[in-house]
């Protein structure tokens, strides 16, 4: 049956503008995609234009949104270790590598055991869903079993994601690194073939998607990395992900390790860069790199909690995005300590604030005859990231990442309906955190409301920057409620 939501809709258009309507049908059809949109429908005209697209009574149901919900894009995770979750808070006062050595590794190893991962994955998966994230694109444990586990499981809970399993036959510790190239590919390959057979979506197509996982360049000897590629060449359809410069001592044995002059050229040497190619962190990157990426049509997922956490800096956002590559916003967990988008935002935002603030400070000393002008002109670059921005990043953004931006990210006819219904009403969500919806209070004797879609904007800009999953009323991925507060498993 065809379900039609009516209320307040925010629709992310491009990187400096988003739709802000009040007044909003979306009808969605049984296979879990958007049938069609209509704008500006006040109440009395609301039946009129439900039977003007062919439905009768009884033909669907008809959802009202109350006063302070409103519905977005689900979110999109494009860069999260779902084995790392159990270590989330830890580790903190290490950087990357000894962070890995000390931390991860030893509570990835703990996935060989496949009852643990049983116990583990199907809560690792409903806080990642709680948490408001409809698409996520996971990085297992190096462990082929527990890997297939998890994607069994996010296909069962109803997830929208990719899922790989660690290459990494080189510079690991002995009781956590794969014997073998030949180990490491047949696990590969077994992977895809395993996620290819799970059952597909009411839209008839697969929900979850195989990813190509050589971790980082450093956990694969050339011989591995050389066989990864072949296998992506045979598989074009195929994303791949791995990290990129997101430390600076990681940076220096890297290209050191491959007596190389670019961490990118590393990764299009042995044919890992192209548009379906997913690059977590991207914090040291040069320009030559970024043109690089740029050229290939690669995708970069942005994680400034995990980079403020570990202390491996700040990626340059703005001027990735005025080099023309794909962005966007990744939780790093466990490098980054809290499950949410919704907090990678507002770190992105911080993170952003922070360059601004160094780029106006470099400005000064160099008018003050200090420095050279390292100041770059550009839409984005040394520029804070505003809200169209941040909530594109999140959303749409992710979907053009993910190579997905034709079926996710935003609402359009045809599209997958991947939402939330968010609520920012005081009188059942529970967070202090927003001054929200609430009319005795703030609509008394003399007083009146702001223009509707003042409001809304107001609604998006409080949940972005105050909001949790108290705030999530509905997880929605083609057009199934598969998580938050009114969901019932």
């Amino acid at each position: 049956m065809t379900t039609i939501y009516y209320g307040p809709v925010i629709n992310p258009q491009t990187t400096t503008y988003y739709l802000a309507l009040p007044r909003c049908l979306i009808a969605v059809g049984p296979d879990g995609n958007i049938s069609w949109i209509e704008d500006d429908i006040v109440g009395s005209k609301l039946q009129e234009t439900i039977v003007k697209h062919g439905f009768v009574e009884g033909d669907y149901t008809l959802v009202y949104l109350k006063p302070g919900e409103f519905i977005m894009p689900g979110l999109i995770d494009t860069h999260i270790h779902a084995c790392q979750v159990p270590n989330l808070g830890v580790g903190g006062e290490d950087e990357l590598l000894d962070w890995l050595n000390n931390y991860t590794f030893p509570t990835e190893s703990r996935f060989k055991d496949l009852e643990y991962a049983e116990r583990a994955y199907p809560d690792i998966v409903n806080r990642v869903i709680s948490s408001g994230t409809t698409t996520s694109c996971y990085y297992g444990s190096l462990h082929l079993e527990a890997t297939k586990l998890l994607a069994t499981i996010v296909q069962q809970k109803g997830q929208r994601a990719f899922v790989g399993k660690c290459n990494m036959n080189w510079h690991s510790p002995p009781y956590y690194v794969e014997p073998s190239v030949e180990e490491s590919m047949e696990t590969t390959v077994a992977l895809l073939e395993y996620i290819g057979e799970l059952p597909q979506s009411p839209a008839n197509e697969p929900l979850v998607h195989p990813i190509i996982t050589p971790r980082f360049a450093l956990s694969c000897t050339e011989e591995l990395l050389t066989k990864v590629g072949e296998l992506a060449k045979t598989l074009p359809h195929v994303a791949i992900q791995t990290h990129i410069s997101e430390n600076q001592k990681e940076v220096q044995d890297t290209l050191e390790t491959f007596q190389a002059d670019s961490y990118a050229g590393i990764y299009d040497k042995y044919g890992l860069l192209r548009s379906n190619t997913i690059l977590g962190h991207g914090v040291w990157l040069t320009e030559k790199e970024m043109d690089l990426i740029a050229k290939n049509g690669a995708g970069v997922a942005h994680c400034p909690t995990s980079n403020f956490y570990l202390s491996s800096g700040m990626a340059r956002v703005g001027m990735l995005l005025d080099h023309g590559i794909k962005v966007g916003l990744g939780t790093d967990v466990g490098g980054g300590y809290n499950p949410s988008i919704l907090y990678a935002i507002q770190m992105a935002s911080t993170a952003s604030k922070m360059l601004a603030l160094q780029a106006e400070s470099e400005e000064g000393h160099r008018h003050h005859g200090h420095c050279e002008d390292s100041r770059k002109e550009g839409q984005f670059t040394n520029k804070k990231l505003g809200i169209a921005t941040l909530l594109y990043l999140a959303t749409k953004g992710g979907a053009e990442v993910c190579c997905l931006q034709d079926r996710i990210g935003s609402f359009e006819k045809g599209k997958a309906f991947d939402a939330l219904v968010v609520s920012v009403r005081d009188d059942e969500t529970g967070n202090p955190a927003i001054w929200g919806y609430n009319e005795p209070r703030d609509l008394g004797e003399g007083q009146y409301a702001q223009s509707a879609d003042l409001n809304l904007k107001q609604w998006l800009e409080r949940f972005l920057f105050c909001g949790d999953d108290r705030n999530i009323r509905k997880v929605i991925v083609q057009g199934a409620v598969i998580g938050g507060k009114e969901h019932h498993a």
